[in-house]
């Protein structure tokens, strides 16, 4: 039969998860009731239907010098035993299929009856795994430390906040793993401990309303290949934006393009993407508190630390990760809609909204959460507006538009001294063309501009007398193109043209021409080299 899993959030309260499971599922991962214990070790309740155990408690056992030297982190958070359902996977009718995961995590992906998927990720994660020889192993033991670098129960938080700002996003609970026969081969990766178990947003989710009740659910690379393929296919630019806002906010700097599915749906003239981020393992990172660790952050600007101080010089590096993303999603959008989105999110964290996505946590760790998280995200939310017009200015710093391998045209016209507009216009024949974006770019935030036609023929006009004062890159890529200039000529101060052997040109002398990007000729060779997929199948 069909059930539906109920997480309990508080005494008396649950929110319904979207979660069908199909042949009883949460027979065998039961909600667990109240124990007492101090220890480090498992301590099983009646008929083993709960547990009771820390995170990582070998975390906490460091000593002075250690701490000092790579961080305190959240090592007391990983210490306190928590109370968590057991999950037998044959009595919840889960069937192993595939191991995955990144770096550092174990992954099992599950089938249900019904044909859904769930993963089983481990909370406890291994930075060393990929160092097994020579100088690696030196390293190992503190990449294996500095798991504590992130709270362990972060994720559940994450998701609670989506929820409230309207983000879609994944419904992890946390469950410990008693392996039994259906767990086969992979009992020797998997072995009991604390996991994070969801379902994954893949294909039909039409019963799941926290990824948009979608008929198709994709991951990035699909996704990049449809949007790349013609301008029919878009993604929904703020909603993308507000959920980069929402990892600004928890601090979550690692959101490489493997992070994020993608609800598809059916609109006039074509298809439009709706972001699910996921894996919020880094969410709350800290790195500061630690004589090496802060110094390496200084080395790594991307590992910024989560607190209640933070500076609008770290939304760049925060935001490094999903740079890729970024540009292909939000070039166009002006700094109005960076600073709107950033208001409305705001708006709707309410501290009453903070103190109920606490109550996710294992209530044995929510009084320390509360205390570790509650300043920092009250500071944070006050800094969102700022934060949105310093992530508008990090994208215009070296900015990048893309086209798609259908036929654009790209106008690059002169905006005054020191500034130049750029519209992107779909061709339709027999009718007036379509504007699909434009953005204003100044030199005194611009050190370069590169637009990337891809496929098709594309059409490059030049207008007005164009001298921007930074370097602009127009790369024609694959087809035929054409690049044409109207007068008053440009000064052709930093503007290059990389055009095939094949494209017209009616440009004046002063205009750089080279020859074309091979990175850059369509759609599939952008995005195999620009998007860093595959780092881990989940």
């Amino acid at each position: 039969m069909v059930v539906t899993a109920i997480y309990k959030v508080n005494a008396g309260r649950a929110v319904l998860a979207s979660l069908l499971l199909g042949s009883g599922v949460l027979a065998g991962c039961a909600e667990p009731a109240t124990s007492a214990s101090t220890g480090a070790r498992p301590v099983f309740g009646p008929d083993s239907a709960w547990v009771r155990v820390a995170a990582g408690a070998h975390y906490a056992q460091r000593g002075w010098w250690w701490r000092r030297l790579w961080g305190q982190h959240y090592r007391q958070l990983w210490a306190v035993p928590v109370t968590a359902p057991v999950l037998r996977l044959g009595a919840a009718s889960l069937q192993p299929v595939q191991v995955g995961g990144s770096f550092q995590t174990n992954t099992l992906r599950l089938h249900t009856a019904d044909g859904r998927t769930f993963v089983l990720r481990s909370v406890d994660k291994d930075l060393s795994r990929r160092l097994a020889t020579g100088w690696g192993r030196l390293a190992a033991p503190v990449l294996r430390d500095q798991t504590c670098a992130a709270p362990p129960y972060g994720a559940y938080i994450a998701a609670a906040l989506a929820k409230a700002v309207g983000v879609y996003h994944t419904n992890p609970r946390l469950v410990y793993l008693l392996p039994d026969t259906v767990l086969g081969g992979f009992r020797a990766q998997f072995q009991p401990a604390l996991y994070l178990l969801e379902e994954r947003p893949d294909r039909n989710q039409t019963h799941a309303p926290s990824f948009g009740g979608a008929r198709l659910v994709m991951g990035s690379e699909q996704m990049l290949r449809t949007i790349l393929a013609h301008p029919t296919a878009r993604v929904d630019a703020r909603r993308y934006l507000r959920a980069r806002l929402l990892d600004i906010l928890l601090g979550d700097w690692s959101r490489r393009a493997d992070q994020w599915r993608w609800a598809a749906f059916t609109k006039a003239g074509g298809t439009e993407f709706r972001p699910i981020p996921r894996d919020r393992d880094q969410a709350f990172f800290r790195f500061d508190d630690g004589w090496l660790t802060r110094a390496l952050s200084w080395l790594r600007p991307r590992f910024q630390t989560f607190n209640a101080a933070p500076t609008l010089g770290q939304v760049d590096p925060l935001t490094v990760t999903a740079r890729p993303l970024d540009e292909t999603v939000l070039a166009l959008l002006p700094e109005a809609v960076f600073r709107a989105e950033a208001a409305s999110l705001a708006r709707h964290l309410a501290d009453s909204v903070y103190t109920q996505a606490l109550l996710t946590v294992p209530p044995e760790v929510r009084p320390l959460m509360a205390r570790e998280l509650l300043p920092a995200l009250r500071v944070r939310r006050g800094l969102l507006p700022a934060a949105a017009a310093r992530y508008y200015r990090a994208l215009q710093v070296d900015a990048v538009v893309l086209g798609t391998d259908a036929a654009e045209r790209f106008v690059v016209q002169a905006d005054g001294p020191g500034r130049l507009r750029l519209q992107v216009w779909a061709p339709r024949p027999a009718r007036p063309d379509t504007l699909l974006g434009e953005q204003r770019y100044d030199v005194r935030h611009t050190r370069r501009l590169r637009v990337y036609g891809l496929g098709g023929n594309d059409h490059f006009e030049l207008r007005g007398r164009l001298a921007p004062g930074f370097a602009v890159w127009l790369d024609g890529g694959a087809g035929t193109n054409r690049f044409t200039q109207a007068a008053p000529a440009t000064s052709g101060l930093g503007l290059t043209v990389y055009a095939g052997p094949q494209d017209q040109r009616q440009l004046s002398a002063a205009v750089h021409v080279q020859p074309l990007l091979a990175a850059s000729h369509d759609a599939a060779s952008w995005i195999a080299t620009s998007y860093r997929l595959r780092q881990g199948s989940r």
